[in-house]
């Protein structure tokens, strides 16, 4: 069998990164296959992409469509295609932001890193404050935001990022609980921008659900608490949206979810559904102001940024969440997809199942009564020895992960329904039951 080290390329390299990878052939709707034959169950959208499913025939006309018009251009130009997908998100990204403006790149973690460009600029100011276990992508300035695991191997990094505490309720950092908690969570972000010195910090960056780590959707009253404090202390909010939006937790932005108002959106990965690399940078009217006049400069300019071909396929990749009423489905859903998993909790092994929409993170724990998580080397034998394999070859593609406590991660293309919702229940629990059965 071949392994990694076999291949001219690779994603994230570790020894433990050896096993063969995801030879990947074609898909179909909510399955993909594989070059040995087998089809799985995608519940990771190869990465939280594929939103509308595999196998959407309109996209790949699309792609034909706009390479026989134009099949590239300079970042700088204007195109159809272009300027229509940006009026698009505007449109979408609601008020404050319909004089605003879209910078195009290929994906989030260059979204990120203009909007830290962008919130230096505008404040004047250096510091940018995110949470610990957050993720917001793998270039340095990104990188440097995020706050799990993958970070202290680049650090220093890029200078002037301070890191908060999580809304991880299962395991509050403050001792509390959601019911009677003071959104001691939010508080920290203002507590530590007066300790820095709040003239000094130029932006917020948070996910809606925060990703690494499985899954922490915010307490109620957690935006409004940081879109107080960002206010009080003029500190721009940024909303990391490349997983959460076009669909993931409901509407095409998860600030519209949620109901808070950002300053800048960043998204990427559902907007094409995975089908050509894009990512944008959105700002609101207020941020652009200063560009309008004078000779303020945004130093802005991916060779790909906006390329044709993404913006076709962006367009029709809206077009079928639109046509379909893709977004309504997720909101009419989502409440069938959490009761499902919810019948995990019956398990010893299943400490708590959270996430919105079609995003979800099922935490294993050792003791259920205590909280007590696994050691490492349990989580060793658990996740590498046992689970990621046992899941896969059941027919589910999703992450068991361990970069903070255990979890299994969920986030399917956003066409399922209870069908589908039933199956992953019962995989989830045949295997988890043979897990615990092995501790």
């Amino acid at each position: 069998m071949a392994s990694v080290s076999d291949y001219p390329f690779f994603f994230t390299w570790t020894a433990q990164h050896a096993a063969k990878p995801l030879e990947i052939t074609g898909g179909d709707r909510a399955h993909f296959t594989t070059a040995d034959g087998g089809t799985w169950l995608d519940l990771g959208t190869l990465s939280y992409q594929v939103n509308a499913g595999h196998g959407r025939r309109p996209i790949v006309e699309a792609i034909k469509r706009q390479a026989d018009e134009l099949c590239l251009s300079a970042p700088n130009a204007v195109y159809p295609a272009k300027t229509e997908l940006a009026r698009r998100l505007l449109a979408m990204a609601g008020r404050g932001f319909e004089q605003g403006k879209v910078f195009f790149t290929l994906g989030g973690a260059e979204a990120n890193e203009n909007a830290i460009k962008m919130a230096r600029l505008v404040t004047n100011r250096l510091k940018l404050v995110s949470r610990y276990r957050s993720y917001h992508g793998a270039s340095m300035g990104a990188l440097t935001l995020t706050g799990d695991w993958r970070r202290p191997a680049v650090e220093p990094g890029v200078p002037g990022v301070v890191h908060v505490q999580d809304c991880y309720c299962d395991r509050c950092p403050f001792g509390q609980k959601v019911e009677t908690c003071k959104r001691e969570c939010a508080t920290n972000i203002g507590e530590t921008m007066r300790l820095e010195g709040p003239q000094s910090v130029a932006a917020v960056f948070l996910e809606p659900v925060q990703n690494s780590g499985g899954c922490f959707p915010p307490p109620p009253g957690y935006f409004d608490r940081v879109r107080e404090i960002c206010d009080h202390y003029e500190v721009l909010l940024v909303s990391d949206e490349t997983i959460c939006a076009f669909g993931r937790i409901g509407g095409m932005f998860a600030c519209e979810d949620l109901k808070y108002q950002p300053d800048m959106i960043t998204c990427a990965k559902g907007m094409t559904s995975g089908y050509s690399p894009i990512g944008a940078m959105i700002a609101s009217d207020r941020l652009f102001e200063p560009f309008r006049t004078g000779t303020t400069y945004f130093p802005h300019g991916y060779t790909f940024g906006g390329h044709p071909v993404s913006a076709a396929v962006a367009m029709t990749n809206l077009d079928i969440f639109e046509r379909e009423g893709l977004y309504q489905h997720v909101r009419e859903q989502a409440p069938a997809f959490r009761a499902s998993l919810e019948r995990l909790l019956d398990l010893p092994i299943v400490g708590d199942v959270r996430g919105e929409g079609f995003f979800y993170g099922i935490e294993l724990v050792k003791d259920k009564a205590t909280r007590e998580t696994f050691d490492d080397d349990e989580s060793e034998r658990l996740l590498r020895g046992f689970l990621s394999k046992a899941l896969f070859d059941a027919g589910l593609y999703c992450r068991a992960d361990d970069r903070g406590d255990p979890v299994v991660q969920l986030a399917p293309p956003v066409i399922i329904g209870q069908p589908e919702f039933d199956q992953i229940e019962q995989i989830l629990r045949s295997v988890l039951t043979e897990a615990w059965s092995r501790i």
